[in-house]
């Protein structure tokens, strides 16, 4: 019987993991005194028996035996694994103990240090003099042997590899080869992008490392770059099915942590309405501001059609404010059909046309008024 990480409770008050004594299993409530498993464990690690006791372990015994692994693992685990990840992602607030750590990394920490007691209980075959010490060495192969079983129950590629026919499909494009890898390793994970499908931010980071371009490594074009890895993939719909679609679409629904800000990160709650809707404002934010902008340039004076061209490649072709380059919305690139539009001399005229109307009406409107 496994000792699951909802088995492991915080101590009133989690007074700090100074003392060792943050985390105890359900069974200290049945045998107070802990100290006697944890020597149990240690001479049966001693004898190299320590293995066979377990698997033979039923009940009671079973739960005294994963207990007193937990009290000597889930140190070893955090000072070893947790903390060093845990700064690596930035999470500083979360490096700093045990107890300060978010959801997120919590269940992270328990994952792994679950991971490290079944390795202990079931490999520990032979005599072990330094428990701590046998425990450390094979901290990478038990989590990662975890790691990979759990993205296996999600239905996800174990190991994660890109087919040939893929790289092919990719050109073999160095930087849209390991965006498809990133996507097959992300769609695997527990880990969310805050309320976004994918982690645009720090892909925009890596594709900026892999090509050289920091100016044009943003996250609307990473969202550009993923829909193309994403047609590549579907062009082999059970394929796709099978190691992208179900396991992602077995990740928890993405919601706001209050403690991401422990951490510096932004996030953007899921808002309640139709799923293009705060695209479809933020595009009539700016429609209005371009039509402000045509009507200040033309009452100067200044050219119909070439202020409208300009002001529309301003507006519609600058950074945007946080919503556009972000799903949901049904294509990547929102306002690329304005923009495109300039290069017809015919839809121009029509964008010119109805930009000229609607300055019109307000000025009509304003004369009435």
């Amino acid at each position: 019987m496994r000792l699951r990480y909802d088995q492991i409770r915080t101590v009133s008050g989690r007074p700090g993991n100074a003392r060792g004594s943050l985390y105890r299993s359900r069974a200290a409530r049945v045998r107070p005194d802990g100290r006697l498993a944890g020597e149990r464990l240690r001479r049966l690690a001693t004898e190299g028996v320590l293995a066979q006791h377990a698997a033979a372990a039923r009940g009671y015994d079973r739960l005294e035996l994963s207990s007193a692994a937990y009290d000597l693992v889930w140190p070893i685990v955090f000072t070893r694994l947790t903390r060093r990840f845990e700064q690596m992602r930035g999470h500083m607030a979360c490096a700093s103990g045990v107890g300060k750590l978010a959801d997120e990394c919590l269940d992270r920490f328990h994952d792994d240090v679950e991971a490290v007691v079944e390795d202990l209980l079931t490999h520990a075959r032979r005599p072990v003099e330094n428990l701590e010490a046998w425990v450390a060495a094979r901290l990478g192969a038990a989590t990662v042997d975890a790691h990979r079983r759990r993205r296996g129950e999600r239905g996800a590629l174990q190991r994660p590899r890109l087919p040939g026919w893929l790289a092919d499909e990719l050109g073999r494009d160095p930087w849209l080869t390991t965006l498809a890898t990133q996507v097959l390793v992300w769609v695997g994970v527990d880990d969310t992008a805050g309320s976004e499908v994918w982690p645009l931010e720090s892909w925009a980071q890596e594709r900026a490392r892999c090509v050289g371009d920091w100016p044009g490594s943003d996250r609307a074009t990473v969202a550009r770059e993923i829909e193309a890895v994403l047609g590549a993939m579907r062009k082999r719909p059970a394929w796709y099915e099978s190691f992208v679609e179900r396991p992602l679409g077995a990740k928890r629904a993405p919601v706001v942590s209050a403690a991401a800000d422990r951490y510096g990160e932004q996030t953007t709650p899921l808002a309640l309405g139709e799923p293009d809707q705060e695209v479809d404002l933020e595009l009539l934010r700016l429609a209005r501001r371009a039509v402000s902008l045509i009507d200040r340039r033309v009452a100067q004076g200044e050219e119909a059609h070439a202020t409208v061209t300009d002001v529309i490649r301003d507006v519609f072709g600058g950074v945007f404010t946080g919503t556009l380059d972000r799903a949901p919305h049904s294509v990547a690139d929102p306002v690329g059909g304005v923009t495109g539009a300039l290069a017809s001399r015919g839809r121009l005229d029509r964008i010119v046309t109805t930009a000229l109307s609607i300055i019109a009406e307000g000025d009509e409107a304003t004369a009435r008024s």
